[in-house]
């Protein structure tokens, strides 16, 4: 048996647009062009609810520049930098 998600293509949270569902597959901050370093990045997400497996939602964005964009994560709201959710892969 199949999920359904194993069909979708993979993308960089950070490129959704609002409205967008999805489940995380994995973190890659290698080259999310984030201040913090790599590990810290991913340590911070990690913190924040980013987990392999969690559902998210983009439910909002920012008026400059889209940024930053709000996201459901299972069951809370974060407010994340659009270039630190690059890291965030979904599908």
């Amino acid at each position: 048996m199949t999920d359904i998600h194993d069909t979708r293509s993979q993308m960089p949270l950070g490129l959704a647009q609002r409205g967008y569902t999805g489940v995380i597959q994995h973190l890659s901050a290698k080259d999310a062009g984030s201040a913090l370093s790599d590990v810290e990045l991913e340590s911070r997400l990690i913190e924040l609810g980013f987990v392999e497996g969690a559902r998210v939602e983009v439910l909002h964005e920012g008026l400059v520049g889209r940024d930053p964009i709000a996201v459901r994560v299972d069951s809370i709201t974060i407010a994340v930098r659009r270039r630190e959710a690059m890291a965030i892969i979904v599908a």
